[in-house]
């Protein structure tokens, strides 16, 4: 199948709106978008430029005030608080700048927590806990606590964890933005090997134009509009 032509997201006259005291704040006004199964996506602006509330929509964790938003045919933008956390935990992996792992908890433990809200049998959950921490390259430091590992390797529990589920979208908010360099080209790797060689689609907010290379395409928005594409 033609890789460009297998639409996965698709997003028309989306329109995001909250009120700010008098103010009417719109971070994102008539976004057209469409994300292809299998890209590697960055997006680049400036503060503020709604980068962050693109993510939050095409991940269900917010949704928009008008236009629509469909993903494998589903109208995320339609469902409701209850259908979307359901939507959200088998088709959306969140990968976030400062990790989010849990302290009391091993690297096991951490990537297993998206499973415990399945009826999932033990043993699955083992292998599939195993397998995302092998792909990552961390099968060595599964019973090890966050205190102990790098940034580098907590981060790599964190895309295990967005893994685990085998959801077809990964969206990443800057998650090399607390990593030195050679940390973060390790994970820009990795997260270039899950495109490519997993068929992952992956959405990543960067403010690092070397990240940014990373991508197989980079999108710039500047007040909540598409301005420029570079392939």
């Amino acid at each position: 199948m033609n890789r460009q032509n297998d639409v996965l997201i698709r997003c028309h006259g989306v329109t995001k709106q909250y009120r700010k005291g008098n103010n009417l704040v719109t971070p994102l006004e008539s976004l057209d978008l469409d994300v292809p199964r299998g890209d590697f996506l960055a997006l680049m602006g400036p503060s503020g430029s709604g980068k962050t509330t693109l993510l939050n929509l095409l991940s269900g964790i917010d949704q928009p005030t008008s236009g629509s938003i469909e993903m494998d045919g589903v109208k995320v933008h339609a469902l409701n608080r209850r259908e979307l956390a359901a939507w959200r935990a088998h088709h959306v992996g969140y990968i976030f700048q400062l990790y989010h792992l849990v302290p009391v908890l091993t690297a096991f433990e951490n990537v297993e927590l998206p499973l415990l809200l399945d009826d999932m049998p033990r043993r699955e959950r083992q292998e599939r806990v195993e397998a995302a921490l092998s792909l990552v390259g961390l099968s060595d430091r599964m019973h090890h606590f966050p205190r102990e590992l790098s940034g580098g390797q907590e981060q790599r529990v964190a895309i295990a964890r967005a893994l685990v589920a085998d959801p077809p979208l990964l969206v990443a908010d800057e998650p090399t933005g607390d990593l030195d360099r050679q940390a973060a080209d390790a994970i820009l790797g990795l997260l270039h090997e899950l495109a490519n060689g997993q068929g992952k689609t992956i959405v990543m907010v960067t403010h690092d134009p070397k990240a940014a290379e990373a991508a197989a395409r980079l999108l710039h928005l500047e007040k909540g509009r598409l301005l420029e594409a570079v392939s």
